[in-house]
């Protein structure tokens, strides 16, 4: 294995950046792909354009006359730029995207073939539903599922192919993606925000959530990474000591771009302008060969579109450029891991962030309902959000290096916290004097003030308010988007709705709005106080108060995921029509079976590799040694004392191969055990009792032999620091 590891750094070393020519400017090129509505303008009748423009706005159903004009439109378009098949795309609950391509080819009666492509054709299709994640809702024999397009996200060209965005739902009607659930929890976050801002606006017929993702990511040479099969099959590296200088010296963040990857991220930001993904940053990320890229807000439906056609698109170009992209959430040990941080916030038809400080006291007040409603939505649903961003991958990375802690906490900045808990203290039952209203009003006038000059951020914290959203920082690089913030607008509406409840019951009372409202304010501060934490999210302390203050302190995946199951769980989706029970409980039992069969992978691939790979390297080195030994005995009267370290070493080897071996029988038979049991969620958890602690011991004695071998085993991370040295 020494000699493929030399071969591909001597690969390495020939690399040249790829030369991509000359790009036009991104504002020529932006969306050049993306049947957009101003494309539509061109290619619809006006009375066509103006019918497709009201359903998507009101979302309206699309009648079949509308949808053959739409159809025939965008293969026109589509056409016209080469284009031969179309698909619908869609996100099926394994975490990637699917299509499937048909040309436009049809045959006449008298044998002629056309080009054909009708509303039928666009509005649903019908691909295998029993072959995707589904959790038991589909069996082999019940195949039968159906797509079916969402006007709300444009199509595009991707590979010479129309792709038309669509949700993906079983024969029976029950949702078998990401996307079904994430339109309803967005309707229903429309409508309960909608109704508070009529408390102040009635202008505001319609709030949209945002959603501005960053995306963490790991680049790998493909010599290096065709070099390592763990790399491969895991998408992480399963052994492999540090390298002497990783990201100890803090040089790496922001750092000069290293050419070959400034030519990567040139062409990515290209094909994603070209697509109509708003790309706008990108920097070296804090660990070796890490690196982020980022776009403007965006509709929230529409940014997961674009995250999941990012991450594709990444891979695609990586290649080009003989690079592979890790987006997996550790792939290497010690060092930062990745994530996907997703700032979210509100946004209303008339152009308000609901989630940023106004000008007086009255857009404040409007601010401070959606603020406290959110901190209250994290407090109550605390469990669902966690068990929404747990996955194999992620369990690895969240509590340290930068990443954070698993228990969800929210951040607001001392002087933020300070201004709530002030609140509390001036509000009470009792009806306000003037004098007190007005005092209060003018305190709430100075938020813009406070958030101006006294906000910091807090790294350590999984769900953190940054000055005009929350950056839910506890997400991991390879995820769906959809899955957090299903759950995230799910819970916030719930909270607003409830909001607009018991404030609407005072006012019946005779209470006036605005003492309502801070009454409700104050109630919401107060119950909802035990998750707002300022400090080290990753101290013992925290923990231990988190747990004094009913906060879940579970950091395993498997019993964190049995939040999908919980009453509180059901009654939020099941009575707001967001997913059924019978939908909720396939998807827990998909990522128990996504968490299960990535354990097994590893556990594979990890007891293929030391036996086959690194305990045949150290018996060679060993009889290296042995021969060595051998031969100062036959020359040296005192070799024993010349030989010590030789010997020293023999013995040590035999040892850490002797504890490996066991270990990796071990773990076989604990596999077969967990492998005999028919539960889905308890196989599971044996897995992770019985199974996953032998990774973490037969890594640990596979770096010692590492220490001893030296170069003789091909350690990847010992290498990172090399990769982009020109």
């Amino acid at each position: 294995m020494a000699k493929f590891r030399f071969l591909a750094l001597q690969e390495i070393a020939r690399r040249k950046p790829v030369e991509c020519g000359e790009r036009p400017r991104c504002s020529v090129v932006f969306g050049e792909n993306v049947f957009s509505m101003d494309k539509m303008r061109h290619y619809l009748s006006i009375e066509a354009y103006k019918k497709l423009e009201k359903a998507m706005s009101e979302g309206l159903a699309i009648d079949r006359g509308l949808a053959d004009q739409v159809a025939a439109a965008m293969k026109a378009w589509a056409v016209e730029r080469g284009v031969t098949h179309y698909t619908h795309w869609f996100h099926p609950l394994n975490g990637a995207t699917a299509e499937k391509h048909d040309s436009f080819i049809d045959l006449l009666p008298d044998g002629d073939v056309i080009e054909s492509f009708d509303g039928r054709l666009l509005v649903q299709q019908e691909p295998d539903a029993s072959s995707f994640p589904n959790g038991g809702i589909r069996n082999t024999f019940e195949a039968r599922g159906y797509t079916a397009w969402d006007p709300a996200s444009p199509a595009f060209i991707n590979n010479r192919t129309l792709c038309i965005p669509t949700i993906f739902v079983a024969y029976t009607g029950e949702a078998l993606d990401f996307k079904t659930p994430m339109l309803k929890s967005l309707a229903m976050i429309d409508r309960a925000a909608v109704d508070i801002c009529q408390y102040f606006d009635k202008d505001v017929q319609r709030v949209i959530a945002t959603l501005g993702w960053e995306q963490e990511y790991f680049l790998v040479d493909e010599a290096l990474y065709n070099a390592r099969p763990d790399l491969k099959l895991c998408g992480r590296t399963l052994m492999g000591h540090s390298s002497a200088k990783d990201q100890q010296l803090e040089d790496q963040y922001f750092g000069s771009i290293p050419a070959r990857v400034t030519a990567f991220m040139e062409e990515l930001e290209y094909e994603c302008h070209c697509l109509g993904i708003p790309i706008k940053t990108r920097h070296n990320e804090v660990a070796p060969n890490q690196f982020e890229c980022a776009p403007i807000f965006e509709e929230a439906n529409l940014a997961v579109d674009h995250n999941q056609l990012l991450m594709s698109t990444m891979k695609k170009v990586a290649r080009r450029h003989n690079f592979r992209v890790l987006l997996h959430e550790k792939p290497y040990k010690g060092v930062n891991g990745s994530g996907k941080h997703n700032n979210w916030s509100l946004l209303t038809n008339t152009g308000v962030n609901l989630l940023s400080p106004g000008k007086n006291p009255k857009s404040n007040m409007q601010f401070l309902i959606f603020l406290v409603s959110t901190i209250k939505a994290v407090y109550e649903h605390g469990d669902l959000l966690k068990a929404s961003i747990v996955s194999q991958g992620n369990e690895a990375r969240l509590g340290g290096d930068e990443a954070p802690p698993v228990i969800m906490s929210v951040f607001l900045g001392n002087y933020l916290s300070g201004m709530l808990d002030e609140l509390v203290e001036k509000v009470s039952d009792r009806k306000m004097s003037p004098d007190e209203k007005t005092e209060l009003k003018l305190n709430v006038g100075k938020i813009p003030e406070i958030m101006l000059d006294n906000t910091d951020r807090n790294r350590t914290s999984p769900f953190a308010f940054t000055g005009n959203r929350f950056e839910f920082r506890a997400v991991g690089s390879s995820a769906n988007c959809g899955g957090p913030m299903i759950a995230l607008n799910a819970a916030v509406a719930e909270q607003l709705i409830a909001f607009k409840k018991e404030t609407d019951a005072l006012i019946e009372k005779g209470v006036k709005k605005d003492e309502a409202i801070f009454q409700i304010l104050r109630k919401y501060i107060i119950e909802s106080k035990p998750v707002r934490f300022e400090g080290n999210g990753y101290s013992k302390e925290w923990r231990e108060e988190a747990a004094r203050r009913g906060l879940s302190t579970e950091v395993d995946c498997i019993p964190a995921l049995k939040a999908y199951c919980s009453e509180k769980t059901k009654r939020l989706f099941v009575d707001n029509g967001i997913l059924s029970e019978r939908e909720l409980e396939a998807r827990f039992e998909i990522k128990n079976e996504i968490y299960l069969k990535k354990l097994q992978i590893e556990s594979r691939v990890l007891g293929d590799l030391v036996l086959n790979h690194i305990i045949p390297t150290a018996i060679t080195y060993q009889n290296t040694l042995l021969t060595n030994v051998t031969a100062l005995k036959n020359i040296l009267p005192d070799y024993e004392s010349v030989a010590d370290v030789q010997i020293e070493a023999i013995r040590t080897i035999s040892y850490h191969i002797r504890e490996i071996q066991t270990m990796v029988s071990d773990m076989t038979e604990a596999r077969k055990q967990a492998n005999a049991i028919a539960d889905e969620v308890a196989r599971a958890e044996e897995y992770t009792e019985k199974v996953r602690p032998y990774l973490e011991k037969i890594r640990y004695h596979v770096d010692k032999l590492e220490l001893l071998v030296d170069d003789e085993i091909w350690p990847l991370p010992k290498y990172r620091e090399l990769l982009f040295s020109r």
